[in-house]
């Protein structure tokens, strides 16, 4: 049996971790890459943070939503398109974009340069998963568009057209 003061105290530990510009896992997939910050495992699954870099006219994801995480992108080089129902927005750099659960959206980078951006998931729902899903089912010879949906469903990600979902092709 616990004693009252059990409820009454906090237990507090240092369990801060800080990445550095290049720190983390990074997934490549040729001139892109995916880098691993703030992991569901890091946050108890609350929270995912990963830094993104697209070539010019790459797609980061066509047309999606998700139903139990929010997203947010934050542009830290570049400007990024990011597709909304209403049409494309640029985010320029030090630009901040919300994309709340049930929000159909997608982003690309259309322009001549480099982009790169932190993207947040909340909760983080074991996004890395994905991200390591994606690079497998990408580098193929083949992409099989039935293992790539399966990716998707199972990691909160749903195509607003599944005819058109792939992240390749014209951006």
């Amino acid at each position: 049996m616990k004693s009252e003061a059990d409820f009454l105290s906090d237990t507090l530990e240092n369990k801060a971790v800080m990445f550095a510009p290049g720190e983390g896992e990074v997934l490549a997939l040729g001139g892109n890459s995916v880098t691993l910050k703030v992991t569901s495992d890091l946050s108890n699954d609350q929270l995912g943070i990963y830094e993104i870099k697209l070539s010019p006219s790459t797609i980061g994801a066509r047309m999606h939503y998700h139903r139990f995480m929010d997203e947010t992108f934050i542009v830290r080089k570049g400007t990024l398109t990011i597709e909304l129902t209403d049409g494309p927005i640029l985010a320029h750099e030090g630009a901040v974009v919300y994309v709340p659960r049930m929000t159909p959206h997608g982003f690309s980078n259309q322009s001549a340069g480099d982009v790169v951006i932190n993207l947040i998931f909340n909760p983080g729902q074991q996004r890395e998963g994905f991200f390591r899903g994606l690079k497998s089912i990408l580098t193929e010879p083949v992409i099989d568009a039935s293992k790539y949906l399966k990716l998707y469903q199972k990691y909160d990600s749903f195509p607003v057209d599944v005819q058109n979902m792939l992240p390749v092709g014209p951006s």
